[in-house]
């Protein structure tokens, strides 16, 4: 599967940005999708995972209440809602599709496809 994010920029603390990403090669409903992200320094980190339908989600404790994940797949896309952000979430952001049809996990190793990850910078 092909993915491709967009969406990034930089933001004032407490602002929102809205990252979406395509997907296109595979049944797209059918695998759950995750976004995670990296700042200089760090390892890529889990932020938000949807089921394939879309009726389960799970968060980093650093974004929940903050974040939403969600996902069109009649679009074939997800899409991260961030709002209230603050610096510590700058970082590159990547969107990924996990390997197996209908496993669920917050582990990147566990993903097989990503998108070629967006900037967000938030200022304080």
């Amino acid at each position: 599967v092909q993915l491709q994010a967009f969406g990034g920029g930089l933001v004032q603390s407490g602002g929102s940005l809205r990252l979406s990403c395509e997907a296109s090669g595979r049944t797209f409903s059918n695998y759950y999708m995750g976004w995670f992200r990296q700042a200089p320094g760090n390892e890529r980190e889990f932020v938000a995972t949807i089921s394939g339908s879309g009726d389960s989600t799970y968060y980093a404790d650093s974004v929940k209440g903050r974040f939403t994940i969600s996902r069109d797949n009649a679009k074939n896309t997800v899409a991260l809602e961030m709002n209230s952000l603050k610096p510590e979430d700058t970082a590159v952001y990547y969107c990924a599709s996990v390997k197996y049809p209908n496993y669920v996990s917050l582990v990147p190793t566990d993903y097989g496809s990503w998108g070629q990850g967006t900037q967000v910078t938030v200022s304080s």
